[in-house]
């Protein structure tokens, strides 16, 4: 199963000047959201890659730091399904792929690893769930190369998976629906 982390998006909700980067943003222990989010995915999937927007240094820094290997996407300007497009084409003979998102930085390992693990067909694709809500990560079956390798935009794999038998996996914790989208999003510093 192959890991990516999608870490190209504009953060625009949360700063519209585009001055701040939520994903850069500090949790109380001192971490980006982004590189909490890279080592959780890459304790579970090493080898994980992150793609993100040329020119991102910074950003570019931490996701290795955490593990990472890097996609450096011109295409992911254009948003998170381009994004998606391109990391899967290029790690295209993968049995699998399990995206995660690095404004996402309390998904635990545990719901990680329970999506990898329910990809038991190659034309299975699961979710991560909390009180039957769908959240994340979301993973692919191998089957799904061609559909997810064409995708455009910024609506990932959002109308591929409502046209489809997902498989919801009940995590057990809203983690998997929490996200940074406001800088009223972040706990408060320690």
């Amino acid at each position: 199963m192959q890991g990516i982390l999608l870490a190209a998006g504009y953060g625009r909700r949360f700063d519209p000047s585009g001055q701040t980067s939520k994903l850069l943003a500090r949790l109380p222990d001192g971490r980006s959201v982004a590189a909490q989010a890279a080592r959780t995915l890459c304790a579970v999937l090493p080898g994980s890659i992150a793609v993100i927007r040329p020119g991102q240094m910074e950003l570019a820094a931490q996701l290795r730091d955490a593990g990472c290997h890097l996609l450096d996407s011109s295409e992911a300007e254009a948003g998170m399904g381009s994004a998606l497009a391109h990391a899967v084409r290029d790690t295209r003979g993968a049995d699998g792929w399990l995206v995660a998102l690095a404004d996402m930085p309390w998904v635990p390992a545990t719901a990680i690893r329970a999506v990898a693990a329910a990809i038991d067909t190659p034309d299975r694709i699961a979710a991560a769930a909390f009180d039957g809500q769908r959240g994340h990560p979301v993973a692919f079956g191998a089957h799904w190369a061609q559909e997810l390798s064409t995708l455009s935009g910024d609506r990932g794999a959002r109308d591929l998976l409502r046209g489809t038998d997902l498989l919801l996996i009940d995590t057990g914790t809203p983690d998997v629906l929490r996200d940074i989208d406001l800088p009223s999003d972040l706990p408060p510093p320690a």
